[in-house]
């Protein structure tokens, strides 16, 4: 006869295994299961919400762009440097962006 962990714990004198972890392939199965038993129950979302979320996250991306840039810019020309702050700013403001941008994509919509 085969025993299950939980049993042999229990009569065998040793402690109960300790719970499980969440499994992560099993959780991703249930949120796609989810999501489409939504699209079944709702629909496809209209054309135009599609490209409010692209502009969304084209200016996700474009603001601390910009914002590094002038602000880099701005302490260049105080500071006497050439393009050090200007350069370092922009590509922080990229990475900024496009992590905000990543995130708001992975964002759980429930």
């Amino acid at each position: 006869m085969s025993e299950t962990p939980e049993e042999i714990g229990e009569e065998g004198g040793e402690k109960p295994l300790a719970p499980r972890p969440k499994d992560g392939l099993a959780d991703s199965v249930e949120l796609r299961a989810e999501r489409h038993r939504r699209w079944r129950r709702e629909g496809e979302p209209p054309i135009a919400h599609r490209l409010a979320q692209i502009g969304v996250l084209g200016w996700m991306v474009v603001t601390p762009m910009l914002i590094g840039l002038f602000v880099g810019r701005w302490m260049d020309q105080a500071l006497g440097s050439r393009l050090t702050f200007t350069g370092a700013l922009l590509m922080a403001g990229t990475g900024l962006g496009a992590w905000s941008a990543w995130k708001w994509m992975n964002r759980s919509e429930g």
